[in-house]
Order: structure tokens, then C-alpha cells, then sequence
């Protein structure tokens, strides 16, 4: 054996002696973790960067990362409203805006096969899995289940019994994260569709003449009542997922402008998103995220940079406040807490007239500010640790520093 690929196998020892107590809640060491979201399967294919598995997965252990979180498909691995059962799904791609997530090509893909060798593989290379779904039809032709009043819950409880069959529900499961974002920032249709019915007010009172209405005055009724509605949704869903297996920990995903609307009393783990984009101040964020070809990055970027470098400190106070929010509620709780999405900016991409500094420094800050608290178990260091963003991906050196920070604090 050469010495960097000695070097790379006691890693993954290394990493697999971790995995004794795999629950988020009960883990010994903080783990380094990497959102793979829906990229793992909409780019394995001729070209894609996923295309080699065990390749991707050995590249990630190389560079420090012990888990990932990445949505198990439970809406296309479910039966759909009629009770049929699809192998394959063709996901469209519409448009040539680069994807920075999911398929850059139309192509094919197979859920359940899928899900039978990948998460094998996973634990062959120490990586420990957080099972979540964003729940998007990505262009396929499945509607009826994003409809369904009973569609999320169905869609967990057949995806998990699928896995049981094949003794895939073992102790290299971390949670399950049962929606991203929520409750608004995923492809639950119906979900959204009854908080809207609830926003307006007004309409709602004519078509629900007998409901209970919150007791506050009219022109907030609606937001309480919609807020009312989708945590008690939450807490149920958890409640059943829990009868039926209570080995896991539960909770669904946050972001910053619903955090401290959603009630996680319920939860066993919190993991909100949240980057320095959010603050709302920093120029330029949004059009490099829009990724349209007649802007001039060069200025875009600059821009970016003179406000950040300007700004910094105010930027990073408000950041601590944001993090010790997020530890203060899981202290209350006695749950663990993280982010499996952070810390720069929401969007970005490879192009040649920008780079990723900024997104480095941001995770270096971020990740300090995180490991000030005992309670930060599982931490990102963005949601760019994918092999098709080479200009972070390419950098081996600066992810081993990181993630070893991070699992040895």
C-alpha cells in the first residue's frame, strides 16, 4: 500500500470505531457532517459526480467528514396514492441554469435499488447517515402523493418498513430529519396548501364556519392559526413515527425566518439552517445565488467582499447570536443540536470570476463560534461538500483541518 492510501484506510478505521452509538442524541464525539441532500442519487449516472459511489464516499472520509445527511426519496420509494409501486422515475431538467443541487442532466433514476447499495456503502467507509427528504417531485411525473393529507407520514412508514426488510434500519442511522425546512421550504404540496387556507383569514372563517378561532384580533388570526396548524401536523407526525419506530430520533429541519415559530418541545435533536445571507445585508448574495449569465461577477463579488471585510464584526456578533439561540433552546431541552446547512451563503457555485474564500472563511468563523457549545453535536462546514463543487471539493487540505477540528474539539 502507498502511504496515502494507508493513510486513508486508518482514517476510516478510525471512523468506524465511532460508530458504537450512532443516535444523535447519544453520540460521544461531535461528527463532521456533509449534506448530500438528493445529489447522491440524481447524479449517479455517465458523467455525474456521483456516478462512482464508493468513489465519492472514500473521497468524503479522505477529507475528515463522518456523516451525511441525504434524503432517502421516501416519495418515490412509497407506493403513490393508487397503491403502485414505481422502480424508476425520469427527473426532467427544463432549463440550462446550472443545478447546484439534484440532476444537470434530464436522466433516470431507481429509488429503491438505489438505497439498497448506497447505504451499505456508507457504513463501509465510516459514514454515519442522517435519513431526510426535501420531498420535491423533481420533475417527475409522480403527483399524487405530494397531495395526500397522509402522504409524509405514509411516505416514512413504507420507506422504513422497506428498509427493514433488507436490515437497513441499523446503528449507522443518526435520525430521521422527517422534512426539510420546515414548514415551508420543501415540496409537501398539501401542507402548504392548508397553511395558506389558514392565512387568509377571512375565507377561511366562510368555508370553516364552526372552526375554533385563535383569540387574537382578526388581522393575526390567521398567522396564529396557521402557526397552530402546522406544529400540532409536526408533533403528530413525530408521535406516529415514534409508535412505529421508536429507535430513532425525530425531528424536522430549520431555517432562520421560521425557527423560533416552530414549537420543538417534541424533538430530539435541532438542526436549524442558517447562513451570514440571512442577515439581509450583505450585497451581491443574491444575484451570484441566481447564477445569470449577464452579470459581471467580477463587480458582484467585489462588491460582496468590501461590505463583508467592512462589516465583519457586526456580521459575526449577529451570527453568535443566532448560534447561542439555537444552543440555549437545546440546553433548555436537553437535546443535542447542529447544522447540516451553513454558513456563508445559501447559493454558490463554481465560476471562474469567483472563488470559495469567502465560503471557507465563513465555516472557519462559524465552526468557532459552534464549538463554544456543548451542546453543537453535528456541524457542517457548508452545504457545498459535494464533488461536483470542485473549487471546495479540490481542496483536501483545508477539509481535513476543519473536520478535524470539529470532531476533536
Amino acid at each position: 500500500m502507498t502511504g496515502s492510501t494507508l493513510s486513508l484506510g486508518n482514517d476510516i478505521m478510525a471512523l468506524k470505531s465511532l460508530q458504537s452509538s450512532s443516535k444523535i442524541s447519544e453520540l460521544g464525539k461531535n461528527t463532521a457532517i456533509a449534506m448530500w441532500d438528493f445529489s447522491w442519487i440524481l447524479r449517479h449516472h455517465r458523467y455525474g459526480e456521483f456516478e462512482n459511489w464508493d468513489a465519492a464516499l472514500e473521497g468524503l472520509a479522505e477529507r475528515g467528514y463522518d456523516s451525511i445527511r441525504m434524503d432517502v426519496m421516501p416519495q418515490f420509494v412509497a407506493a403513490d396514492a393508487d397503491g403502485s409501486i414505481q422502480e424508476e422515475f425520469r427527473a426532467v431538467k427544463k432549463d440550462w441554469t446550472p443545478a447546484l443541487w439534484g440532476n444537470d442532466f434530464s436522466m433516470s433514476f431507481r429509488p429503491r435499488e438505489a438505497l439498497l447499495e448506497f447505504l451499505p456503502k456508507c457504513k463501509k467507509y465510516g459514514i454515519k447517515v442522517g435519513l431526510a427528504t426535501w420531498f420535491l417531485r423533481h420533475e417527475t411525473e409522480r403527483t399524487g402523493i405530494f397531495m395526500e393529507e397522509g402522504g409524509l407520514l405514509r411516505a416514512w412508514k413504507e420507506t422504513l418498513d422497506f428498509l427493514d426488510i433488507y436490515h437497513l434500519l441499523d446503528d449507522n442511522i443518526m435520525y430521521v430529519d422527517l422534512l426539510n425546512e420546515y414548514p415551508d421550504v420543501h415540496g409537501f404540496d398539501w401542507l402548504k396548501n392548508e397553511m395558506n387556507k389558514r392565512a387568509d383569514i377571512k375565507k377561511f372563517k366562510l368555508n370553516n364556519p364552526d372552526a375554533h378561532l385563535p383569540d387574537f384580533p382578526e388581522e393575526e388570526q390567521g398567522n396564529q392559526l396557521k402557526k397552530k396548524f402546522y406544529n400540532d401536523f409536526l408533533n403528530g407526525l413525530i408521535n406516529d413515527m415514534r409508535k412505529a419506530y421508536p429507535q430513532f430520533d425525530y425531528f424536522a429541519s430549520l431555517h432562520t425566518w421560521s425557527y423560533k415559530n416552530v414549537e420543538k418541545t417534541n424533538f430530539d435533536a435541532i438542526d436549524n439552517h442558517v447562513w451570514f445571507q440571512h442577515n439581509g445585508t450583505i450585497p451581491g448574495t443574491d444575484i451570484i445565488g441566481g447564477r445569470k449569465i449577464e452579470h459581471d461577477f467580477r463587480k458582484v463579488y467585489a462588491g460582496l467582499n468590501k461590505y463583508w471585510n467592512e462589516h465583519k464584526q457586526i456580521l459575526v456578533d449577529w451570527m453568535d447570536g443566532q448560534i447561542s439561540m439555537v444552543a440555549a433552546d437545546a440546553r433548555k431541552q436537553n437535546v443535542v443540536c447542529g447544522n447540516t446547512e451553513g454558513w456563508g451563503s445559501v447559493l454558490w457555485l463554481d465560476h471562474p470570476e469567483i472563488d470559495w474564500k469567502w465560503m471557507r472563511e465563513s465555516a472557519e468563523i462559524c465552526v468557532d463560534l459552534a464549538l463554544k457549545h456543548n451542546e453543537y453535536r453535528f456541524i457542517c462546514t457548508s452545504n457545498f461538500t459535494h464533488p461536483h463543487f470542485r473549487g471546495m471539493w479540490e481542496d483536501v487540505k483545508w477539509h481535513r483541518q476543519i473536520t478535524n477540528r470539529i470532531k476533536n474539539a
